[in-house]
């Protein structure tokens, strides 16, 4: 599939995950992608890896600029770099919240900045943010993480109402625990990581981590001309655990 084809994309966060998934993705069907990221230094080609840090406005002002010379303009932004933190409201501290929605929310905001007056210039302009299942559902031990989704989830409501008259659509994509490498390292530190894993698995209900993969799909199909008269909206790829209540399996 080339559907991309002639379209100029950046990926944030895209070094590992979700987002070393969707610049692939992208890439694949044509796209030309470049992929912000802390340490971008494992990026395959003919992904363009920059060094960018979304709670640094110069650093992504900077990147932005050299995407859009390296590349020739812009037309796909998704914002998929992000943080987690574990805890309820009494175990994160004041500078764990303000990094967490730092990187979370406002890391968005500054790269939709950047980005907008070139998304302007093009034909085919789309946003996808990476949203979570924490933006719909009350997760234990995730207060913090689930708050900053949370504004996730409304900042691309009030993107989408802000610019759909500028030709700019603005999507979000709902994952559920999917099998990263920030869910690895979690599983690892837990004190049974063979359970943890499967408590994770059961909370969904197709019974397994959603793979970074899948999650790609979503997004390269929110920003594709397939998606078209799609804005303002979120997609769950969560196994079903947004909408579904299942009944306990029969013993």
């Amino acid at each position: 599939m080339t559907d991309l084809t002639g379209l100029r994309a950046i990926v944030t966060g895209g070094a590992s995950g979700i987002g070393l998934a969707t610049a692939r993705l992208l890439a694949a069907r044509g796209a030309g992608v470049a992929v912000f990221d802390l340490n971008p230094s494992d990026v395959p080609p003919p992904l363009l890896a920059l060094k960018a840090d979304v709670t640094d406005d110069a650093s992504v002002r900077a990147a932005v600029g050299d995407t859009v010379e390296q590349l020739g303009g812009l037309d796909i932004l998704v914002n998929n770099a992000g943080i987690g933190a574990i805890g309820t409201i009494e175990d994160n501290p004041d500078e764990q919240w303000h990094q967490v929605l730092d990187v979370n929310v406002v890391g968005i905001v500054r790269t939709s900045r950047a980005a907008l007056p070139h998304l302007r210039n093009s034909d085919h302009a789309a946003i996808v943010n990476t949203c979570s299942i924490g933006a719909t559902a009350g997760l234990p031990q995730r207060a913090l993480y689930c708050a900053s989704k949370g504004a996730v989830l409304s900042l691309t409501l009030a993107m989408a109402a802000d610019h759909v008259r500028e030709g700019i659509r603005v999507n979000c994509v709902n994952p559920g625990t999917a099998d990263t490498p920030w869910v690895g390292r979690l599983l690892d530190a837990a004190d049974d990581p063979d359970a943890e894993r499967a408590a994770l698995n059961a909370r969904q209900p197709m019974g397994r981590l959603v793979a970074p993969d899948e999650v790609a799909a979503a997004i390269a199909y929110l920003a594709s001309p397939a998606a078209a008269s799609v804005t303002g909206t979120s997609l769950a790829v969560d196994g079903g655990m947004q909408g579904l209540r299942l009944r306990p399996a029969a013993s």
